[in-house]
């Protein structure tokens, strides 16, 4: 798939204005070393990627909306080398930073140090993130306590420093309508890859199989692979929230529960859990836990509302749950006292979604402050929650112990939701999840 990067420069322009007076530094990421001389495969910075579409490690780009214009956007990236490109494949070089990806001006990385100097030097102040890039940001360091010291002499200096977070967060939690069309290319190539698991799965094989049926799809689809670490935990391994480990043999009256997601090509994200028993039966204690989450998930996305927000939803499936294990004796006492308490948290102990977009885990504030951030349309959340029914967590004082025949049941359900003007659209629908369905193997 080729990627259209007309609509990189709406964004820059809408980042630029946002800055004033003052000058935004973006880097990109860097190559991690995985062990020796190999190293883990490249994730460009998703901020990064969202104002430039530039793909390539090491590179800077400068947003300058004081300077004349021509030389406003400015990219520092990898020059061509032919001697280092037989080895580690194509860039772009300055000419293609320019005549491709739309920088009006562009330089060889290593004449960032020398040259950032005077492109900072009429800035007001400084847009940067600490903490994150120690070798571009003992640069800036430097260069700004220079132009500092010079304050003195000459009156003019950036006086600031600031993160690009807030406002650059705020920009991508919000997608437009070109965003929207990928995530729900993103939606469908997951769900697709979960029913094909859900087809093949059979006591006797190993996580690691179904893991590698679901990550062979989404790479045959032309996508990154997975968005993040896949999850195939059978039975008790499924009470661990984040289990990659994925070397266990399904066992014949256990659940499966598996989330995973694709990575579009240009970063988009699915992701989707679903459980499902392995052996096309739920036992009776399965069947009325699978039944708690699945109303508690309906009833929530049901709320996915311009005005509503991340807490209302999370509290709507919070409640059904609670309800549903007092009336299943596993937790004793008035619902909303249980809630107040925080007495469910040795069977449901995480939150009921997240944002979603280029990060799995994507950027965007739930609160400010007191104030919980409106959902609004363009906005995409996950809705995810679950039951897991272990000795991990010590049963609170004043609760039933559970008894065995519930232990080992683990079952999230979680898709993707997108907020529209008046409703919301369930982008991962094709990921079947009723009761029946998923004894349909």
């Amino acid at each position: 798939m080729s990627i259209d990067l007309h609509f990189f420069k709406d964004r820059r322009n809408c980042f630029l204005e946002h800055l004033g007076g003052k000058a935004g530094i973006i880097p990109a990421s860097p190559m991690v070393t995985h062990h020796a001389d190999c190293e883990y495969p490249f994730r460009q910075n998703s901020d990064f990627w969202y104002l430039t579409g530039f793909d390539e490690p090491d590179a800077i780009a400068l947003f300058l909306p004081y300077m004349p214009e021509g030389e406003r956007y400015i990219l520092f990236v990898l020059p061509k080398e032919p001697d280092t490109e037989v080895w580690n494949g194509f860039r772009w070089g300055t000419q293609g930073a320019i005549d491709t990806f739309g920088a009006d001006l562009a330089f060889p990385i290593d004449e960032f140090s020398s040259r950032i100097g005077n492109y900072l030097k009429n800035a007001e102040g400084l847009v940067f993130r600490i903490g994150k890039y120690p070798k571009t940001e003992q640069i800036i360091l430097n260069i700004w306590g220079d132009i500092l010291d010079r304050f003195q002499r000459n009156g003019s200096a950036p006086l600031s420093l600031e993160a690009p977070c807030p406002f650059l967060h705020k920009m991508r939690l919000k997608k437009d309508s070109k965003e929207i069309k990928r995530m729900r290319e993103a939606a469908r190539i997951s769900a697709e890859a979960h029913e094909l698991v859900r087809e093949i799965a059979r006591p006797g094989m190993n996580e690691k199989y179904i893991q590698g049926i679901i990550e062979q799809y989404f790479l045959q689809e032309n996508t990154r692979g997975p968005g993040y670490n896949s999850i195939v935990a059978g039975g008790d391994n499924a009470c661990v929230l984040h289990y990659t480990a994925n070397n266990s043999i399904l066992v014949d009256g256990d659940l499966l529960l598996v989330d995973a997601g694709c990575s579009l090509v240009d970063y988009y994200n699915g992701d989707i859990t679903r459980t499902f028993p392995i052996n096309g039966k739920f036992s009776p204690e399965q069947r009325d836990l699978y039944e708690i989450v699945l109303a508690a998930q309906l009833a929530a996305i049901d709320i996915v509302l311009p005005g509503n927000n991340t807490n209302k939803v999370h509290f709507k499936a919070l409640e059904i749950i609670v309800e549903g294990l007092v009336e299943l004796g596993l937790l004793v006492g008035n619902v909303d006292s249980l809630i107040e308490q925080g007495a469910y948290r040795h069977i449901y102990m995480h939150r009921t979604g997240h944002w979603l977009g280029l990060d799995v885990h994507d950027v965007g504030a739930y609160r400010l402050g007191e104030f919980e951030v409106p959902l609004e349309e363009g906005m995409i959340l996950t809705v995810e929650p679950g039951i897991y029914i272990s000795d991990r967590l010590p049963v609170p004082k004043g609760q039933p112990e559970i008894p065995n025949r519930w232990k080992g049941i683990g079952i999230r359900i979680e898709d993707d939701i997108l907020v529209n003007d008046t409703s919301c659209e369930v982008l991962t629908s094709k990921a079947l999840k009723s009761l029946d369905d998923m004894q349909g193997n």
